[in-house]
């Protein structure tokens, strides 16, 4: 498929194996090269997540989250209408990682700055007419904004859905490695880290409306599996 534009609606879906949808996020393009597709929300971007995940958000109880990885494991779930809240999200995301580099803005003052850098593991990019698919693997890499410190997040609740048969072990294997790929990139200032400065100032296009999800079939809550 080609590239898309700057500005263009794109979705961001988790696919499951099972080639149902887990999530999905409305986000506009803020480029498109053979490096990355970068792309971002604000608050109010319209998402769709199963609804213990939304229930979780919404309580604080991660035991409901834990009882949402349980529901797809079972191949059981419902989606629920959401918004992005609360941080503009920048999302930078190679063509054949297992994982992608996010950054998070929060308000200051009159402005925005950089909370921090949120590497989230993951399926590697299968784009769509509509945008891209991927599946989150659990596991995360949380920076601060100057790169010096970081530390793992959710260990716990990717040990438990690598006894759910969610991660598999070869999707285990590429997690490892990808676990390594990042640190490198972290330690060589390499990658996205290469243009933190420059990223670190972006800010969301006050012309560009807040993304919404399509309607129809792009939204469907079931795709073709993959390799089906």
């Amino acid at each position: 498929m080609g590239s898309f534009g700057t500005g263009q609606t794109v979705v961001r879906r988790d696919v499951h194996r099972s080639g149902r949808v887990w999530s999905e996020l409305a986000l506009r393009v803020v480029a498109d090269t053979g490096e990355a597709l970068v792309t971002a929300c604000p608050p109010g971007a319209q998402a769709r997540w199963p609804a213990l995940y939304a229930q979780a958000r919404g309580e604080g109880d991660r035991s409901v989250r834990t009882e949402a990885f349980d529901a797809m494991a079972s191949g059981r779930w419902e989606l629920t209408g959401a918004v992005w809240q609360e941080t503009d999200l920048l999302l930078w995301k190679p063509p054949t990682a297992w994982f992608s580099v996010n950054a998070f803005f929060v308000p200051d003052g009159d402005g925005r700055r950089l909370r921090n850098w949120y590497v989230n593991f993951e399926h590697p990019t299968r784009r769509t007419e509509a945008g891209f698919d991927t599946l989150d693997l659990t596991v995360d890499l949380v920076v601060t904004p100057d790169l010096t410190r970081w530390e793992w997040k959710d260990e716990d609740e990717y040990a438990h859905v690598r006894r759910l048969g969610i991660v598999s072990d070869t999707e285990h294997r590429a997690v490892e490695a990808a676990r390594g790929e990042v640190l490198a990139m972290l330690a060589e200032l390499s990658g996205v880290f290469a243009q933190a400065q420059r990223w670190s100032s972006w800010r969301w296009e006050p012309a560009w409306p807040t993304p919404c999800l399509p309607q129809g079939a792009t939204s469907a809550e079931r795709v073709a599996p993959e390799g089906g």
